[in-house]
């Protein structure tokens, strides 16, 4: 009998050994596409290795690679959000409204855009913990609620633009400017506040009980159940973090153009979801990295980039190539648990 043991411990050794190598493809995958991308770029295009371009495409990664990062924690979770781009829409729009409408009894403009940062964090903990409640407490499906709330937000924040644009006061645009345009040792602001949020989400996810509790829920919920895991409140408090990190890039956004209209935010969700299964994050839960999300983000951001400079193909199908990305990575993984 020993034997056969043994040449059954030898096949379940090959198996593991088998497994260990398709992590590291996994985790490699995204490293070799962005590095092979970015050779193809320069190739195409010389001015796509320029040190200016290269912090323009880094500065315009930031908006969807942060709510990416929040993305994350709710995919690896087991769950989805369909609303990022319009609940952007709907904080800068009440955003821009609140400020302007403080600005006249409040004398310092510093403090009315320090209190419009405020409330933007907190609007979008709030939209999280709406998301939260309805998918734990109502028990209805993530792509449920928030492919409902994805119509009610854009919906408000139409009403309240009028159709139109709602724009940010004049003095309140020229001192709320360098939170966007303003750099720190020759970086752009927005790519220093992408790299702390996603290096906080890294060590969230990988280094507190939190974030392995999200791990496994997403891996088996009924198992976390029985581990004694309050699987209701993780996933609340997820869908809050999503949603402060969607805050979090709406405040970089909005002193961009200083104003919010219907087509703010537009598509955003498809962007941060593509980064994150680009990333190399499982779709049906459990796995995923936040570093890979980050640099699924960057290669997104890249492939427009590239469309930009050489005209391949029209810069409107941008759309189109993410949605292709996703179904491809889809299919690769549909044997990943």
């Amino acid at each position: 009998m020993q034997p056969a043991l043994t040449e059954a411990g030898n096949t379940v050794t090959k198996q593991d050994s088998a497994r260990d190598w398709m992590r590291r493809l996994h985790g490699i995958g995204p490293i070799a596409g962005l590095v092979l991308l970015c050779i193809g770029g320069t190739l195409l295009n010389s001015d796509f290795a320029t040190v200016d371009n290269i912090l323009n495409v880094l500065t315009r990664t930031a908006f969807i690679g942060i709510i990416a990062v929040g993305m994350s924690f709710v995919i690896i979770s087991g769950g989805i959000d369909l609303s990022v781009g319009s609940m952007a829409a709907l904080i800068a729009g009440a955003m821009i409204l609140m400020m302007n409408a403080i600005a006249a009894s409040v004398s310092s403009a510093i403090l009315v855009v320090v209190l419009g940062i405020a409330f933007a964090l907190v609007l979008g903990a709030l939209f999280g913990l709406a998301h939260g409640l309805l998918i734990t407490k109502g028990r209805i499906e993530p792509f449920i609620v928030t492919l409902g709330t994805l119509g009610i937000f854009r919906a408000y924040l139409t009403y309240f633009a009028n159709g139109g644009a709602i724009t940010l006061d004049g003095t309140l645009s020229e001192v709320y400017s360098p939170v966007y345009y303003a750099s720190l040792l020759g970086v752009p602001i927005p790519i220093w506040v992408f790299l702390i949020v996603a290096l906080l989400g890294g060590l969230i996810l990988n280094r507190t009980r939190y974030g392995r509790y999200v791990q496994a829920i997403g891996s088996n919920e009924q198992v976390a159940r029985y581990a004694a895991v309050d699987v209701d409140r993780i996933k609340i408090l997820t869908y809050m973090l999503l949603g402060i990190c969607v805050g979090i890039a709406t405040v970089l956004y909005v002193p961009r153009l200083g104003s919010a209209s219907p087509t703010t935010g537009l598509l955003w969700e498809l962007e941060a979801i593509a980064a994150v299964i680009v990333g190399g994050t499982a779709l049906k839960g459990g796995e995923g990295r936040i570093a890979g999300t980050v640099i699924g983000a960057i290669l997104l951001s890249a492939i427009g980039n590239i469309l930009n400079l050489t005209s391949i193909i029209s810069v409107y199908l941008n759309a189109a190539v993410q949605g292709i990305v996703i179904i491809i990575v889809a299919f690769l993984q549909r044997s990943r648990r």
